[in-house]
């Protein structure tokens, strides 16, 4: 039997003897890279923390100790020896979470999957254990690239200000977010990493000097005394000592006995103590750790040992599609920059940073500031380009508020992952910023219903230089080019099913497919419909509300929760038009959506074609005048946490 399967809980973990601990850690890379390579998921993160989860669970007893994964991908090893190994549903509908999961396991306690928040969290529960005069640790595991985020270094310096506060912050240092850890903090850590050759230095200088007659012992003796000048100037490891934090390191991450021994030296402190551990992404698993672009941060299903994909590509992705536009615009348009956070590659900003380095701008994982400093680069003359996941751009709303908008600053947004994202489970699903977004002023929103569109609206998007404009797309492969037969105004009419139309749906962005097959399943059961892109659906184009008021019932399909989206506004719009037409909208449920594919959450939902028209056509037959009978409203069943 193997030593992993023998572990049920981190008790067992710590009855092995530490000759057991190496084969037990190659035990657990041979299943991450097995298991991992089927499901797809986070790969090489967690094969770069598996010595260093081991020793955490070694020397911490969770749950009664409280150990907190900072943005959670990498905590595969963790749910490991803390009883889940069954992995075959990785990410997928009842299946584990990619990220800790209160609904799985008492070791998980926070669902943190946004970067940075880790230490937030300590710091609280290290004042609850105070106040309580709890014997219980707080351990915050936070990557070198979580550190470049503002909230990190807002709690540093809050954890700084209690010398008899115990909390033990690891920093798991593989200098790499998705991509390489950038900036100035970057930096300090890799001097960091030097230390060792200090003390290799000093060793080599205690051998070869106190064999040297008369000179030699003060030699060394002002050598050794010259230490700490040396390495406050080289390696300044005082930067988070004059915080008043404690500092343990640079530790070999992939050494369990020296982790685990840093560990204990933290745990009894009794203050705030840093162990600075140097991890490598990937390791273990070659080709992971040759790949320059991310060392396999997540991967779709792939042959383990060819690493090709296991099943063929579903097409073009709405990414690639941005990403080549941006390199078209980038050669006709100088002032163009582009911005992001620590995702480059993600959002298919790759292309144009190579090929200009000197406008791109990775500011890690600090989306405030990476909307603060776009609004400088628009008040200097250049036009930027901030791309995101658009879960993330919640992070940074009152810089697009107050620093981009009320100055009417032409900075553009692109929202990679914007509405079900699925896999990735509750913090990752886009379905926030239609709403957030209405309430600012001046703002343009546009949301392209296909490639052609993503292309033509990021090209209208770019021309606006007086306000902030936002473009929001999803995640995976484009289908087909949906034509207009007309345009109205701004909006796009690209069905109607009869002369006299019943209902008018205004389908957002990517649900234009499945408003068109609603369309026709209506069309079979007797009801006309137009359906509509509104393409720029803020600030609402008038040309809609007119269309509105010559329908008799309108239904807004939007891939964003129900609450102050899309539908939300143009109801007002038609309210104050004097549009006494009946609204109803469909949208994502108020609810954290628990983790499953994509499609199968838009089924749960009723946002599919045949959801759309069950839901559209039972609001007809109740609220419309002289159709057949009365029928049940449709109500799609939601998925929760």
């Amino acid at each position: 039997m193997s030593l992993l399967t023998e572990i049920k809980g981190p008790a067992d973990l710590r009855r092995l003897h530490t000759e057991q601990l190496p084969l037990l850690a190659d035990e657990i890379r041979d299943f991450l890279i097995d298991a991992v390579t089927r499901t797809g998921g986070h790969l090489g993160p967690n094969l770069g923390v598996v010595e260093l989860t081991i020793a955490l669970h070694r020397v911490f007893d969770s749950p009664h100790d409280r150990i907190l994964w900072d943005t959670g991908h990498q905590a595969y090893v963790h749910k490991l020896l803390t009883g889940r190994q069954d992995f075959s549903r990785l990410r997928a509908k009842d299946g584990i979470s990619g990220y800790p999961s209160r609904a799985e396991s008492d070791h998980d306690l926070i669902e943190n999957s946004h970067a940075s928040t880790a230490l937030g969290y300590a710091d609280g529960i290290a004042k609850a254990n105070q106040l309580l005069g709890s014997d219980r640790c707080a351990v915050a595991v936070v990557g070198d690239g979580a550190l470049t985020g503002g909230m990190a270094w807002e709690a540093l310096n809050n954890i700084a200000e209690a010398q008899d506060r115990p909390l033990v912050i690891v920093v798991n240092d593989n200098q790499r977010s998705y991509a390489r850890t950038v900036g100035g903090l970057a930096h300090h850590l890799a001097t960091l990493r030097t230390t060792r050759g200090y003390e290799r230095f000093l060793a080599w200088g205690k051998d070869a000097l106190q064999r040297t007659p008369v000179v030699g012992q003060p030699l060394f003796d002002a050598l050794h005394g010259a230490k700490k000048g040396f390495k406050d100037a080289f390696a300044p490891q005082g930067m988070f000592e004059d915080l008043g934090l404690k500092y343990l390191g640079p530790i070999d991450g992939h050494d369990i006995g020296a982790v685990e021994q840093a560990l204990r030296q933290a745990r009894h402190f009794g203050g705030p103590v840093i162990v600075h551990c140097l991890t490598v992404k990937g390791r273990g698993y070659r080709p992971a750790e040759q790949d320059e672009a991310d060392r396999f941060h997540a991967v779709n299903p792939i042959d383990p040992y060819t690493c090709l994909p296991i099943s063929p590509s579903a097409g073009v992705s709405w990414t690639s599609v941005f990403g080549s536009e941006m390199l078209a615009l980038g050669a006709e348009r100088p002032e163009l920059v582009a911005v992001t956070a620590a995702m480059l590659q993600p959002v298919g900003l790759a292309e144009f940073a190579a090929a200009h380095p000197d406008r791109t701008y990775d500011v890690g994982i600090a989306e405030q500031h990476a909307v603060a400093s776009a609004a400088g680069l628009a008040t200097g003359g250049l036009h930027p380009v901030v791309a995101v996941y658009a879960t993330f751009l919640n992070r940074a709303f009152d810089q697009v508020l107050m620093d981009v908008a009320l100055h009417r600053l032409g900075v553009t947004f692109v929202l990679d992952r914007a509405g079900v994202t699925g896999n990735d489970g509750a913090s990752h699903n886009g379905m926030w910023d239609l709403s957030i977004l209405q309430v600012v002023p001046g703002l343009r929103l546009a949301a392209p219903r296909d490639g052609d569109q993503l292309r033509e609206q990021l090209r209208e998007a770019v021309a606006v230089d007086d306000a902030p404009t936002v473009l929001r797309f999803p995640k995976g492969s484009l289908g087909p080019a949906v034509p207009a037969i007309e345009r109205i105004g701004g909006v796009d009419v690209l069905q109607r099913t009869g002369p006299a139309p019943d209902v008018l749906l205004v389908a957002v962005g990517a649900m234009a497919p499945a408003c068109l097959d609603a369309a026709a399943l209506l069309a079979a059961d007797g009801f006309t419909a137009t359906v509509v892109d509104p393409r720029w659906v803020k600030p609402v184009d008038p040309a809609l509300v007119r269309l509105a008021a010559d329908h008799r019932l309108v239904v807004t399909v939007e891939d964003n929760g129900r609450a102050g989206g899309v539908g939300a506004a143009l109801a007002q719009a038609m309210r104050d038009a004097g549009v006494d037409v009946p609204l109803r909208d469909l949208g994502i449920p108020q609810e954290f959506l628990a983790h499953a594919s994509r499609g199968e959450i838009l089924e749960e939902i009723g946002l599919t074609g045949t959801g759309v028209a069950a839901q559209t056509g039972a609001f007809a037959r109740r609220l419309l005048p002289g159709t057949r009978g009365s029928a049940q409203e449709y109500r799609p069943r939601v998925p929760r946490t």
